[in-house]
């Protein structure tokens, strides 16, 4: 919840390694489990938007690696919608726990495999091109 301790980032995150923060459920009109925008975006009545997708394409980013909770809600709201904007989606397994637990995450991940996101784990290819970039 907004103002609380739970939304604030965990002791010992260096931000400064951070480009931007996005702050998302911040419309009490709306829940929005996507980073980018509320659900009701894509029928052309949305309330909320992050302005996350035009950050990203401003920097020139195709790609997106989505990590957090929960793979069944948020994670996965937010891996469809980037697909939604053009990017190419990667959901990092370890990265993420599902609120449905194994079942959660299996069905979680087919869907978003329909969607168009890779599910990828940690030492997969996908994700060391990445290891070798960050920090360059």
């Amino acid at each position: 919840m907004q103002h609380t301790a739970g939304a604030e980032l965990v002791d010992g995150v260096d931000v400064s390694a951070f480009d931007d923060v996005v702050c998302k459920g911040t419309d009490e009109r709306v829940e929005m489990y996507s980073a980018f925008c509320d659900p009701f975006h894509w029928g052309g009545v949305g309330v909320s938007d992050s302005g996350l997708a035009g950050r990203l394409k401003d920097r020139g980013v195709t790609d997106v690696y989505v990590a957090g909770l929960a793979m069944d809600y948020c994670v996965k709201a937010t891996a469809e919608d980037a697909v939604r904007f053009g990017f190419r989606v990667w959901v990092v397994r370890e990265g993420t726990r599902a609120v449905g637990g194994v079942e959660g995450a299996k069905t979680a991940e087919e869907e978003m495999g329909k969607a168009g996101v890779r599910c990828v784990d940690l030492e997969g290819e996908e994700v060391a091109w990445v290891k070798g970039w960050v920090g360059k």
